[in-house]
């Protein structure tokens, strides 16, 4: 092993001691939350990580012109998942979330049996939002790109210094559907949020009216096991906001037909991105 592969799995060890060292202090707590949160199971931690560390890490992030560009009518965000181009402590606190250790705790947490981390980031990786951009209510895709395990958990890591909530880009969990308004989440800074995703998980980030950057580090776990009592599949689908009644329609129609052709195509027509070490 070489001096910078000894440094990177040292800082990998030190973050995942650090974020189960903090999880198993509220462990209780957080498990009575997620379970009570309900039907989109969800839970919290702040000051997840020394505020030293959490600071690092955002001010590793890359500039936005530095990652792939999602804009469309469903989302607006920036995105990274070639990690190797980035910033090393990037890699290593997404990794983190994914020693074992850490995994199993989340598991007790949760309730989830047969967690598995996604050392691929299907999906996942870091996010950077400014100002305009959003995310419109949407479930996520049920599997991972094997359309083997299910897509049971999602883990997203806050890392903006100073984040308020009225900036926006907060997270949104539809627990009733779209006729009601959604339970709000603060992106706030060293907060790890975990959130249940299944056939009802209908979630979305708020718009960032705000000049600023708001940063995410996201990992998702995957189960052999369905987070319901049966089993289930669907692409990543998104909805129009109540007040988006055409976007909405348009949005429907597209995640229709994108079932459609994954039920004939097992793996789609577009390779998914994924990380490649």
């Amino acid at each position: 092993m070489s001096k910078h592969q000894s440094n990177a799995s040292q800082t990998r060890h030190d973050y995942a001691k650090k974020i189960y060292n903090k999880l198993e202090n509220c462990q209780d707590a957080l498990q009575r939350k997620f379970l009570n949160n309900k039907p989109i199971h969800s839970c919290y931690a702040d000051n997840l990580l020394d505020e030293k560390d959490a600071r690092e890490i955002y001010e590793a992030f890359p500039s936005k012109n530095s990652l792939l560009l999602l804009k469309d009518l469903r989302e607006y965000k920036y995105v990274g998942m070639q990690m190797n181009k980035f910033h090393p402590i990037l890699e290593e606190i997404i990794y983190a979330f994914q020693d074992p250790s850490v995994v199993k705790l989340i598991s007790k947490i949760t309730g989830f049996e047969e967690l598995l981390p996604d050392e691929h980031l299907y999906a996942g990786g870091i996010s950077l939002m400014d100002s305009d951009c959003f995310l419109n209510p949407h479930l996520d895709n049920s599997h991972d790109k094997d359309r083997k395990n299910y897509r049971v958990m999602n883990l997203l890591y806050y890392v903006t210094p100073d984040w308020k909530q009225e900036y926006g880009g907060n997270l949104e969990l539809w627990d009733n559907g779209l006729k009601q308004s959604p339970r709000t989440i603060h992106s706030k800074f060293n907060r790890l949020v975990l959130m249940s995703t299944n056939k009802k998980s209908l979630h979305s980030v708020s718009k960032v009216n705000y000049q600023g950057q708001r940063c995410c580090v996201s990992n998702y776990y995957f189960s052999p096991k369905p987070a319901e009592e049966y089993d289930y599949f669907h692409v990543t689908s998104f909805r129009g906001r109540p007040e988006e009644k055409l976007r909405d329609i348009i949005l429907q129609g597209d995640a229709a037909l994108r079932n459609g052709v994954r039920k004939i195509i097992k793996h789609g027509i577009k390779k998914p991105s994924i990380y490649k070490k």
